[in-house]
């Protein structure tokens, strides 16, 4: 890299081509042997997803998130509309959350998460949206300019596109408009899904069967573990599971499978659900699903038996852990959420080496 600032002279270089970053272990955590690290999918989208990759970097260097392409709000639908591209935001967070904590990667993740600020056109998008659009037109790829910026910033993993063409979320909604709380309305786009004060019903995408990206699907039928959750149920999880391709895949890998709930109902979207109302709706949408364990926050469980009972027809087990940050917010502590992930693999995964 020539010409660089003083101010980034301090950095860490990105490490050579083809050798991957060190992880971060987990606290508490035993070291693992190289070449024993656990293959990790994790499936998302927004901070749910990041919250994951965060924590997942720390616990093994073969980790890849593939991203939601639903997203029409904010800088990530103004450049959708206006360049018919894929919507980068999302996966723009999900490049952040796999920078690694040192100078290098803290730069960086800073800088493709900064938003401009004016009286222009310019206003609210971010560097690292308009980054990724430039490579997409550049390289006419979109899988090889994620790989190209993950390489630049010394992302621990990588990120893929569920699928190659934008995606509309459509949702049926009971009252959605206050005035008719009974009526049932189709309810367009994310990031109104999201912010609905009626009760989301179903959700499905437009195209009604968009084609999965190959990489994707090659990813979670080579997994050892597949991460879904935590995020915006209905427009983050759940669309994952309306790509056919993509469902096949979860349902054919041999890979164990984890779902990760929320910490609390989201204004909205969620309003009023109980942890196992989360997998009743995630059942509705995908009834043939198998899981193998369903993690929660032990503080976000008022009903430990009625959230056995949803799990158990999935047929997973439910992992209680206290992941949450202790400053009272509904975020995930990394390192906690780390250690849970970590604990996981070890007492529901493989006896022995990982490959």
């Amino acid at each position: 890299m020539t010409g660089r600032s003083p101010r980034l002279g301090r950095l860490r270089r990105m490490p050579p081509e083809g050798r991957a970053s060190r992880p971060v272990e987990a606290r508490g955590a035993r070291p693992r042997r190289r070449g024993t690290q656990p293959k990790v999918v994790a499936l998302g989208g927004g901070m749910g997803l990041s919250a994951s990759l965060t924590a997942l970097r720390r616990i093994t260097g073969d980790l890849t998130g593939v991203v939601t392409v639903a997203d029409d709000g904010g800088s990530s639908g103004r450049l959708r509309d206006e360049l018919g591209v894929l919507p980068p935001g999302d996966l723009r967070k999900a490049l952040a959350a796999l920078c690694g904590d040192d100078d290098w990667g803290q730069t960086w993740s800073r800088v493709i998460q900064h938003r401009f600020q004016s009286q222009g056109e310019i206003n609210g998008h971010a560097v690292g949206n308009l980054l990724i659009v430039a490579l997409w037109e550049q390289l006419g790829d979109h899988v090889q300019a994620l790989d190209l910026v993950g390489k630049l910033l010394g992302a621990h993993g990588r990120v893929l596109p569920m699928s190659a063409v934008p995606l509309e979320l459509q949702a049926l909604v009971k009252g959605h408009d206050p005035r008719r709380p009974e009526d049932v309305d189709t309810v367009r786009g994310q990031a109104t899904v999201a912010l609905t004060p009626g009760e989301v019903q179903s959700v499905h995408l437009v195209p009604h069967d968009p084609p999965a990206v190959p990489e994707a699907v090659e990813a979670v039928l080579d997994a050892d573990w597949v991460v879904l959750g935590p995020g915006s149920w209905f427009s983050s999880v759940i669309p994952h599971l309306l790509v056919p391709e993509l469902l096949d895949a979860l349902m054919e890998t041999k890979a164990r499978r984890v779902l990760s709930l929320n910490l609390a109902p989201q204004p909205g979207e969620t309003e009023g659900f109980s942890p196992q109302r989360h997998l009743e709706v995630l059942g509705r949408h995908a009834p043939k699903l198998a899981l193998d364990v369903v993690l929660a926050d032990e503080a976000a469980v008022p009903d430990r038996d009625s959230l056995t009972d949803a799990a158990q027809r999935f047929g997973a087990a439910v992992e209680l852990a206290t992941v949450a940050r202790t400053d009272g917010t509904p975020r995930h502590d990394p390192e906690l959420l780390a250690a849970a992930y970590d604990r996981i693999f070890r007492m529901h995964g493989r006896i022995g080496p990982w490959r």
